[in-house]
């Protein structure tokens, strides 16, 4: 196919279409349902599992998962990231991580506490393949859109994420509250029926009910990779492939780009205003990934439900009106970073999710969590689409774009292992996850008094 022009309205939707792809995994997979079915396999109230030799609660057990398959992403991507530069092919690597990140959502299907340490390798390629092809993903913006471009199409992916994403979990959401439309088998033994006990009746069918919604979770993780990987062939058919250098990959260029990181960092003492930028975007991002990540299990163990089915429903929900809200929200930032400004337009984001961790910790019923559940779709829409045209706006001229996103991309993993850390330790130490959010409060406070010290010009 002949490569399309930069800034061509082909070449961004098809740029942008990849959100659709890959937003399944996070909204499914990451905040929504995994966390549902993952708490559900554990029956008692102590929830305990033993891997690697270690006794972990279910939830630690996770975040450590989690912050040791971001911190695997920092330190690979600028090795990745090297190569990619010389051999000019960044798609490639993308869809790598895109087929490995889609296997892993299939594999999930087989998820038990029988087989942890296998299971907990599927959700750690979901998980890697996901922010792993971020990388090459989000430098392909610089590339493909104009700087005047680069805000709105930002916006445009993530509300196309967020419209695809909603779409697969409303279907999802039908199988696990619905199974038996579905085909899935929601009988009770017949002996049972023929005792003519109602106990036994109402239990056997109550636990029918709940092993088919478990069986559809398990089918919706196969529908989550199924989805990544077929909608991102039109994404993959329209980039364009990259310039090759022409050299062969040695050892040197391995590891080429932690002396690229290197050299970004040395760029970074003079550019004051990307740089200033930079360290804030650490701070703050630090705390709202953290909280993106938790939300769901905050909302199990800390929201007064009535029961496991209205609990299920409760938090699916939440996270359907956080997605539907974030639609709205990145495209409202996106018009007021362009009548505002953006540093001005993000430290009035971050006030709003200051504000959200104080009321997070006085949350107690489930229309408190739905009352934050909006607030944090309008923000988080916002934060993250205009982050990342922010810090595209503020690169020098340069045609390696792929080592300062690789650098954008390790700063941000960085920030999210140190947040999760944080947040795990204190929920560990004081036996709440409301103080852990609480604590976050911080993060944003600092994140917007170093967004004041950014300057309007380098």
């Amino acid at each position: 196919m002949k490569q399309l022009e930069k800034g061509s309205k082909k070449l961004l939707n098809a740029w942008a279409f990849y959100d659709w792809a890959n937003s399944v995994y996070t909204l499914t997979i990451a905040s929504s349902i995994f966390p549902i079915f993952y708490s559900a396999l554990f029956m008692s109230e102590v929830k305990k599992v033993t891997a690697f030799g270690f006794e972990f609660k279910s939830t630690a057990l996770i975040t450590f998962v989690t912050a040791f398959t971001f911190l695997i992403v920092a330190l690979t991507s600028p090795i990745l990231s090297g190569i990619a530069d010389y051999v000019g092919n960044k798609k490639n690597f993308m869809k790598f991580f895109c087929y490995v990140g889609g296997l892993g959502c299939i594999g999930l299907y087989w998820f038990s506490l029988e087989h942890i340490h296998i299971s907990l390798l599927f959700y750690f390629m979901g998980l890697i393949g996901y922010w792993g092809s971020l990388v090459f993903y989000n430098s392909y913006l610089p590339d493909i859109a104009f700087p005047e471009q680069q805000d709105k199409v930002s916006a445009r992916g993530f509300s196309m994420g967020y419209i695809g994403s909603v779409l697969l979990l409303v279907f999802n959401l039908a199988m696990v509250m619905k199974p038996e439309f579905f085909g899935f088998d929601v009988s009770i033994a017949p002996e049972i029926l023929a005792s003519g006990n109602a106990s036994e009746i109402a239990s056997a069918t109550e636990a029918a009910n709940n092993a088919a919604s478990m069986n559809a979770m398990r089918v919706s993780f196969i529908t989550v990779g199924l989805w990544w990987i077929l909608f991102s062939q039109y994404t993959f058919y329209i980039l364009p492939k990259g310039v090759s250098s022409g050299q062969k990959v040695t050892k040197a260029i391995v590891f080429n780009g932690f002396r690229e990181l290197k050299l970004v960092w040395k760029d970074l003492t003079e550019n004051l205003r990307l740089k200033r930028y930079l360290l804030a975007f650490f701070v703050f991002s630090m705390a709202v990934q953290t909280i993106m990540l938790v939300a769901v299990y905050f909302g199990e163990e800390e929201i007064a439900w009535g029961d496991s089915g209205e609990k299920t429903m409760g938090l699916i929900t939440s996270i359907l009106i956080i997605q539907l809200v974030a639609v709205a929200g990145a495209t409202l930032t996106s018009k007021a970073s362009y009548k505002f400004g953006n540093i001005k337009t993000l430290i009035v984001v971050n006030c709003i999710w200051m504000a959200l961790c104080f009321y997070a910790y006085f949350m107690i019923t489930p229309k408190d969590f739905y009352i934050a559940a909006a607030f944090v779709g309008f923000v988080m829409g916002g934060i993250q689409s205009l982050a990342r045209s922010t810090y595209s706006k503020f690169l020098p001229e340069t045609k390696d774009t792929t080592s300062y996103f690789s650098f954008f991309d390790v700063a941000e993993k960085i920030g999210i292992v140190i947040g999760m850390v944080i947040f795990a330790t204190i929920d560990q130490i004081t036996g709440s996850m409301r103080n852990a959010i609480l604590f976050l409060f911080i993060f944003f406070l600092v994140g917007i008094i170093l967004l004041l010290r950014v300057p309007k010009t380098n």
